[in-house]
């Protein structure tokens, strides 16, 4: 194993450590793997939240916005203050160390407090997803066997109501705010002085669920490396974030693209977050850039291509805007240049998952390619394989593998499954790509959404990203479904920019543009046009739910 003496690099592939102990020396050092790739060497100690939260002093940031919302500033000393009075009071509750704490929490400062207070505790932070009903919270209290459960008072009927319903009893049920006997009126009385408890790199950090878009959701163990990995290799690597650069994200802070995009990577560099707890509209996102002129923006491409469809975004409303991410599904080529010709700020398009933490491939400034996915973001590697598990040469589609340090340790309680998708440190992503000759990856769709037609593999993305292109439409999806015949051929489910127009005729002039782009046995069959698309909370299409409608009749 190789180890490099770190030194400023100032290439976006290539970034510098931003902090350093009292004696001038970084704290974290990279090192090269037996196979020559990048990876962090973490001393040991080693908790996450020293990085994230503690340092921030010692930099001089004390006097600087963290967290801005739409009514209030928290400055980094405010954040440690709190951070460690939330950390205090779930020990004092009798949360004790690996304890899993759920949070249906908003985005709101207090979210800050309560995930790094328990790490700093070393008590395992679980955020949830605030939209679920109350029968998904009741199988995720059951499932997590958690030791606390932390709700904001917007999502009371849903969680109270789990609870009743749930076998499991949690020792601690508090509400995050809304009265005395709240998670927030506790730590106030609490103590602002909090020491980091010792933990290792590869110890349990943190807990995500998985979407379960096919089935029960998985709890995602991470560990106190996952974060500073992600955070280095893609925040500085890919993007080139900066202290005076300020995030916000429409994807939630509990979800790992929105914990990634907003949360992780503002700490990160010292930046300032934006948190915008409304229900998210172009309406409320342009007063967000009107008001704080934001540098950073992180979105799916759904809500840019409804950003875009409102009409009512102009280069004037983003004056600050360097960066925009895209991740949750492909990009269209078609919205990439729309949204760039508009704002003039290319979207960097790219994969990640919540079994690797955020980010693994994706395309970079000067360096993209509409339609695909980008490059391995460096730290990482990646192979395309065929079912024997065997490299597939260029240009042709295969599963896709990835490898790194941010990887999950395992799913709870899951070893089955465990041992599916992790294999000698590879974990299988499920999706397929195909790289081309240039080094760039495509996707080409989940393993399960792949058509076979005419004996060929056909892409829905391909279709999708076709369709897309015709200005009548605002997003697509594509499905197979066997003919009177029995053979697969592609099926579109459209939405239309202007509902009214949804016809025959225009389906008709859709079906005939799309013979001009596509390959014969490529073109959708069937045309139908819908309000919306399913979609998780997540902002990717429930393809499934698609494939199980049998009578269509009423939706053409």
């Amino acid at each position: 194993m190789q180890f490099l003496v770190f030194m400023p690099i100032h290439s976006s592939d290539s970034p510098s450590f931003p902090f350093a102990d009292l004696a001038g020396q970084p704290h974290l050092s990279e090192e090269l793997s037996d196979e020559g790739i990048p990876q962090f060497r973490f001393p040991e100690p080693f908790n996450c939240a020293e990085y994230f939260i503690d340092r921030h002093l010692a930099e001089g940031r004390g006097s600087k916005i963290a967290v801005q919302t739409l009514k209030r500033e928290v400055t980094y000393a405010e954040l440690l203050d709190n951070v460690n009075r939330f950390g205090n009071t779930l020990a004092a509750l009798g949360i004790g160390r690996g304890g899993r704490v759920l949070m249906v929490v908003n985005d709101c400062p207090e979210f800050f407090f309560l995930f790094w207070g328990a790490i700093k505790a070393g008590i395992i932070p679980v955020p949830l997803n605030a939209l679920l009903r109350a029968n998904d919270f009741a199988f995720l209290i059951q499932d997590s066997e958690c030791a606390g459960l932390v709700y904001s008072s917007e999502f009371a009927g849903e969680v109270e109501g789990a609870l009743r319903a749930c076998l499991w009893r949690p020792r601690v049920v508090l509400r995050m705010q809304g009265g005395e006997d709240t998670l927030t009126a506790r730590a106030r009385d609490a103590s602002p002085e909090l020491r980091l408890v010792p933990t290792r790199a590869q110890d349990d950090c943190f807990w995500l669920y998985s979407s379960g878009t096919t089935g029960k959701p998985k709890g995602v163990i991470l560990a106190h490396a996952d974060l500073p990995v992600c955070s280095h290799f893609y925040t500085e690597g890919v993007l080139g974030a900066e202290e005076n650069d300020v995030f916000f994200s429409v994807a939630r802070l509990f979800f790992s693209y929105g914990m990634g995009a907003a949360m992780a990577a503002s700490l990160w560099v010292g930046g300032t977050c934006i948190l915008d707890d409304r229900r998210q509209t172009p309406q409320t996102v342009i007063e967000v850039f009107r008001r704080y002129a934001p540098t950073m923006f992180a979105a799916v491409p759904t809500f840019y291509a409804r950003m875009l469809a409102a009409g009512v975004l102009t280069k004037n409303d983003v004056p600050r805007l360097r960066r925009c991410l895209s991740a949750g599904e492909p990009l269209p080529p078609e919205l990439y240049r729309l949204w760039l010709e508009t704002t003039g700020v290319s979207i960097l398009d790219g994969i990640g998952s919540t079994e690797v933490g955020y980010i693994y491939i994706s395309n970079r400034i000067g360096d993209i390619r509409p339609g695909a996915s980008g490059k391995p973001v460096r730290g990482y590697q990646v192979r395309i394989v065929d079912d024997a598990g065997n490299n597939v040469a260029d240009e042709m589609s295969g599963r896709l593998l990835v490898k790194g340090q941010s990887v999950m340790k395992r799913y709870w309680n899951n070893p089955e499954r465990t041992a599916k998708v992790l294999v000698d440190g590879w974990f299988d992503s499920g999706d397929t790509f195909r790289r081309d000759q240039d080094g760039f990856y495509v996707y080409c769709g989940r393993r399960d959404d792949m058509l076979r037609v005419s004996g060929t593999w056909v892409s829905p993305f391909e279709i999708e990203s076709t369709l897309v292109e015709h200005p009548k439409v605002l997003e697509a999806a594509v499905v197979g479904r066997a003919d009177e015949n029995g053979l697969v051929k592609a099926e579109a489910w459209v939405v239309l920019k202007n509902p009214a127009s949804a016809s025959e005729p225009t389906a008709e002039e859709i079906r005939v543009f799309c013979k001009s782009k596509l390959a014969p046995y490529k073109f959708p069959k069937w045309i139908n046009f819908v309000h919306e698309l399913p979609k998780t909370t997540t902002g990717k299409i429930q393809r499934y739910k698609l494939r199980a409608l049998k009578d269509n009749a009423g939706l053409r």
